[in-house]
């Protein structure tokens, strides 16, 4: 045990710390705040307290627990609400209030409740660390998959059936004369990755229902995406749409410093939404930690670190996960806090020199991976940051280190959003690798989809070419033919890729629903410029009833457009044809 030698802010020094290891986890004063040795010099431990250190004094005891920072891993998690440290707020709600206390303690998964455990191996089995050994019907859209802990391995001597909680053993393994008995939750260090059997390049498609992730910049299973963008630009609505409509097994929203309202917005939405294919409240597949800006800096380290170890929990039972971190720019300003109260030398802007290294130890955690264990199963942890620049300035350090990383750029312009224009993501400035990663997923799916994403692309791409000639001669001195492409990139823009997160039918846009509605307006573009051949004017096609009902295209569920393409096709058709023999 020892003693608090210094206090300033989050940071605690403690004395008489001989025997700590690095990253063990300390209970710090009379309320025994949770803290973390991140540093030893001598019998001096530097700890970072993860709560607020107001009104610690010197002197006061500081108990080491002999254990790292770790996450419960079990039944219990879908729909929980933890802070960043894991401590189940609802728990904390239901104990102490609304307002939660310092050194309040909540366990992570409830101890009370039971599980129904059907076993998938019996008595005489040999089993190895990853192995099945059994399901919990959790949730009606998760089935728990019970693993054999890493590290384990033996002959199963026993193994129960029935109503168990997650402390009460369900198997005894026995390995080397040596019995150890398994429960229903496992324990694993946040900062230590979970071990894999082989590592796969990210595949397949990642269905966000946001037509310009999907068709535009696709986002692979087990891929690295980042979203930068200045204040107001629709990061965190992003976020939340990615969370809400990923067509993943299960989905982890990390609130890391967002603020509080935003943050209870979430919570409250997912109460009446549905997952789209099942029905089901998306509740059922998620789970939420909320660590927002008024809580201590330092948790905001140790959430997303929590997040993805519970990402990769569920990776290795075949599950493919999405974790999604708003925003890991809070998190950086954590790190520089810490930096400076250390008197650690600063790199550029004052954040640490680590800071990229700190950034890649997160990010690497995604991926595609064959999953230890019987049967054989493959899992995949998809991850997206936003990043909140000052001023929008993409050069700065976060942003830039974050680019190194990931394989997917999301850029949201403030010029967009100020035109109203959501998800104000650039088309100019984004990108996607993992294009060819999803080919083969598109090419069965709609094998249009390459040549009618490059079309549209090559469209926008020569609208921005023509918006300086624009600015100084004005649209009307343009040729015809320019003038025609304006208007399809006009509607690509406002018709297509313009798409709102709170409209009934809208927000959610089926891949099928998004190619049938990019083919429209390059079709509309096709027969428009025959048109033009023909000897018709530019007005006869912006006058054409079909620019309004290609504009409408978006309030169609996505269950009818399939037909109402067709009869749209159809009437276009005739409609442009008509024109053409009259001009």
């Amino acid at each position: 045990m020892g003693r608090i030698w210094r206090v300033s802010g989050p940071l605690v020094i403690a004395d008489d710390m001989k025997g700590t290891q690095v990253y063990e986890v300390v209970e710090i004063g009379e309320q025994g705040i949770v803290g973390e040795v991140i540093g030893l010099e001598g019998n001096k431990a530097v700890i970072q307290a993860h709560e607020d250190t107001l009104g610690l004094r010197t002197g006061e005891d500081v108990k080491g627990t002999g254990k790292t920072l770790s996450v419960e891993l079990g039944p219990g998690l879908m729909g929980a609400i933890y802070d960043g440290l894991q401590k189940s707020l609802l728990a904390l709600a239901e104990n102490t209030g609304s307002f939660i206390k310092r050194g309040a303690k909540a366990v992570a998964l409830p101890r009370d409740k039971k599980w129904q455990f059907t076993p998938k191996v019996q008595a005489g089995d040999k089993i190895s660390e990853g192995d099945i050994i059994g399901t919990v019907p959790e949730t009606e859209l998760v089935e728990h998959r019970i693993m054999v802990p890493i590290g384990v391995n033996g002959t199963v001597k026993e193994i129960r059936e029935g109503d168990y909680s997650v402390e009460e053993t369900i198997a005894r393994v026995e390995h080397d004369g040596k019995i150890r008995e398994l429960t229903l939750m496992q324990e694993w260090p946040v900062r230590k990755p979970r071990p894999y059997k082989d590592r796969f390049d990210p595949s397949g498609l990642l269905t966000t229902g946001m037509r310009i992730l999907d068709y535009m910049f696709p986002l692979a299973l087990g891929g690295k995406a980042s979203i930068p963008g200045g204040f107001g630009t629709g990061k965190t609505v992003a976020l939340q749409q990615l969370v809400r409509w990923a067509q993943t097994d299960l989905n982890i929203y990390v609130g890391c410093g967002e603020r509080g309202n935003e943050m209870a917005d979430v919570l409250y939405s997912f109460r009446k939404l549905k997952e789209p294919k099942t029905g089901r409240l998306l509740l059922e597949k998620e789970i939420f930690l909320a660590n927002t800006s008024n809580m201590p800096v330092v948790a905001r380290e140790a959430s997303i670190f929590v997040g993805v170890t519970m990402a990769e929990y569920f990776r290795d039972m075949g599950y493919d996960v999405l974790l999604v971190a708003d925003s890991t720019s809070r998190w950086a300003e954590a790190m520089r806090e810490m930096g400076g109260r250390l008197e650690e030398m600063p790199g550029e802007e004052g954040f640490p020199s680590y800071m990229g290294s700190r950034l890649s130890s997160f990010y690497e955690r995604a991926g595609m991976v064959g999953c230890l264990g019987n049967p054989t199963r493959r899992g995949s942890v998809t991850v997206a940051g936003a990043v909140s620049p000052p001023g929008a300035d993409f050069s700065e350090p976060v942003t830039q280190n974050t680019l190194r990383i990931v394989d997917a750029l999301y850029a949201l312009d403030v010029s967009l959003a100020n035109k109203r224009h959501f998800p104000a993501i650039s088309w100019l400035t984004s990108y996607s690798l993992y294009v060819d990663a999803v080919r083969d997923w598109w090419n069965e799916f709609d094998p249009a989809w390459e040549e009618t994403r490059a079309r549209a692309l090559k469209i926008l791409q020569q609208e921005a070419e023509l918006e300086e000639i624009v600015r100084l001669v004005g649209p009307e001195a343009l040729p015809e033919e320019d003038k025609l492409l304006l208007l399809t990139s006009r509607m690509i823009r406002e018709d297509f890729l313009q798409q709102s997160a709170y409209h009934e039918v809208d927000t959610y846009c089926t891949p099928g629903k998004a190619g049938l509605m990019l083919r429209t307006i390059t079709k509309f573009y096709d027969l428009s410029r025959e048109m033009l051949n023909s000897g018709a004017g530019i007005e006869s096609i912006r006058s054409s009833p079909m620019v309004y009902k290609i504009s409408r295209m978006k309030d169609i569920p996505n269950e009818d457009f399939a037909q109402t393409a067709g009869e749209l096709w159809s009437e276009m058709e005739g409609s442009l044809v008509a024109r053409k023999r009259v001009a």
